[in-house]
């Protein structure tokens, strides 16, 4: 990541149409901070929250959430996508996420590199 307000490199800018309000769910907050300045840097406004329940945004457009620490059933029905990410070691985790309904639910190394993408795809703009 570079300094504040740097996209990171790689990461395409979002034009102003498409920002969206994002919350990411997790309470890793080196992760969450990687998730925010890399949704930051490509043009949304981004909220982390250890939890949905806490988080200051009343309608995201889009849910990011760490299913290692969630309950993915928590997050599917409300009408919002949800990307969950999970380590690549937990296979259980996948697909428990896959039967609750998680719109997509990728490995975390994934997660990682196309984060602007997957979250454009859920967007239905990418």
């Amino acid at each position: 990541m570079g300094p504040a307000g740097e996209r990171p490199r790689g990461v395409p800018p979002a034009p102003r149409a498409v920002v969206a309000r994002i919350v990411a769910v997790t309470t890793d907050l080196l992760l969450g901070s990687k998730v925010e300045a890399t949704l930051s840097a490509a043009g949304h406004e981004v909220t982390l929250s250890p939890a949905l329940t806490e988080a200051p945004v009343d309608e995201p457009d889009l849910l990011v959430v760490d299913l290692d620490t969630q309950n993915p059933e928590a997050f599917v029905g409300l009408g919002i996508p949800v990307l969950g990410y999970y380590s690549h070691v937990n296979a259980e985790t996948k697909e428990a996420a896959e039967a609750a309904g998680v719109d997509l639910a990728v490995p975390r190394s994934r997660m990682a590199r196309e984060l602007p993408q997957l979250a454009a795809r859920l967007l239905g703009t990418g």
